[in-house]
């Protein structure tokens, strides 16, 4: 049983000041000068905004495997930094999440962790090789209860394979998650957006349209099979009229966009620098204005991090060897609230909304993202927003250090998370 805290004079969503008072895991009492209960653990808000932890649609832990970049733990630990509650671990681990059996085992490291929601994504076929379901029913009734799945870092290419996976989750409500990219329009040596600035660097381009007539088709395969379908890493404009218009038929289909999506543009390649290798790659400004706008208008329902980390010896190549991916846990809600919050676009109850309730509804968790009413879990994270962050790659918690915010100076700092009223994070450090 977690401790009694009271969180006083923080403003919910960026609202007036309220106190939260935290007890037995829930929000017990929320208003005005509530009194201490004796004993209670009093922490000083004043000036911060509170929202409801944040969730992750889309982390990379790279444990069992590859355990000299990021483990459960040291990921957890970022996520906690980060003022994330839950994390949705993707499955192109070694060996694959595509067992009970694989799931379970990183839904336990999870637990043993302790300081944020571990949830296992299944992948959706056998090795991630795209041909053979995997066992998406199983993993579903599973300790684990996978309800995502995801082929991340490849795409479900064949139409028949990503029909019968939309059409088995159906079944227990569940969601598939497309890394899209049509292979044969952006091959395995495409390494950023086809363009100008490609043609000129002489780098293997990969155009939009690779990632726009992959969600254009699965769409049209979920409004087929009455199932749900959720879009990874939006990267172009093209891929949110597509969501645009889909949306509009009411086809079940959502949508994430990382951070780096909405700030970062392709003309940071010119030095060759593979911190700035992603998967999908960064796009021109007019992307990025459109994706923010998507996010503001509800068009794309979701912030995701794709944290990626990556070893040196994985990165430090010429930019066409190098890995592709970037840190993104720990950054993710400055990076927001600089692009988003700072420009009017959005407020801290939409950043709720899209880091938060949305994604939780998507991963179909009922114990996160509910608010910071009376009675919801005490998920909670406490946001200063007059004091920046200034990213140091080597303060970070995670092992890997590709990260790309390095110097920069970001919208906001993370103060304090509480998982179900446990501290995890308090004065910006592992509690």
């Amino acid at each position: 049983m977690s401790e009694t805290i009271l969180v006083r004079g923080a403003r919910p969503y960026g609202d007036e000041p309220a106190d939260l008072l935290l007890r037995d895991g829930v929000v017990a009492e929320v208003g005005p000068g509530l009194d201490a209960p004796a004993g209670a653990r009093v922490v000083d808000a004043d000036g911060l905004v509170a929202l409801p932890g944040l969730v992750d649609l889309h982390t990379h832990l790279r444990e069992p495997g590859r355990e000299d970049a990021e483990t459960v733990l040291t990921g957890s630990r970022a996520a906690a930094v980060g003022g994330f509650t839950a994390v949705l671990a993707m499955a192109n681990t070694s060996p694959v999440t595509d067992t009970a059996e694989a799931a379970e085992r990183v839904h336990d490291l999870g637990r043993t962790a302790g300081l944020v929601d571990v949830h296992p994504v299944g992948a959706v076929t056998r090795g991630l090789a795209g041909e053979e379901l995997a066992e998406l029913g199983l993993m579903h009734r599973s300790r684990a209860r996978v309800s995502v799945f995801s082929d991340d870092g490849r795409c479900v290419a064949d139409a028949r394979v990503m029909r019968r996976a939309l059409e088995y989750v159906r079944a227990f409500g569940g969601v598939v998650s497309q890394h899209a990219q049509d292979p044969s329009l952006a091959g395995p040596a495409s390494c950023c957006h086809e363009g100008e600035l490609s043609g000129r660097l002489g780098l293997p381009g990969w155009p939009g349209v690779a990632e726009e007539v992959v969600v254009a088709r699965d769409v049209m395969l979920a409004r087929h099979t009455g199932s749900r379908v959720h879009v990874a890493h939006a990267s172009t404009a093209g891929t949110v009229e597509v969501l645009r218009w889909a949306k509009g038929l009411g086809i079940d289909v959502t949508a994430e966009v990382t951070p780096h999506h909405l700030l970062l543009t392709t003309d940071l390649l010119e030095g060759y620098d593979p911190t700035y290798k992603v998967n999908p790659p960064l796009r021109p400004q007019e992307d990025v204005e459109a994706l923010r706008a998507a996010l503001a208008d509800g068009t794309i329902d979701a912030v995701a991090t794709d944290h990626a980390p990556h070893a040196r010896h994985d990165k430090e190549h010429a930019f066409v060897d190098a890995a592709f991916g970037m840190l993104g846990l720990e950054t993710a809600l400055p990076v927001v609230a600089h692009v988003m919050v700072e420009s009017g676009l959005m407020g801290w109850a939409d950043v709720a909304r899209v880091m938060s309730t949305a994604p939780a509804r998507i991963a179909g968790l009922d114990d996160q993202g509910q608010g910071l009413g009376v009675g919801a879990p005490a998920n909670v994270v406490l946001v200063d927003p007059a004091t920046p962050l200034v990213v140091d790659r080597d303060a970070s918690v995670s092992l890997s250090r590709n990260n790309p915010w390095h110097g920069r100076t970001l919208g906001a700092s993370v103060v304090a998370t509480f998982l179900r009223g446990v501290p995890t994070v308090l004065d910006g450090t592992l509690a």
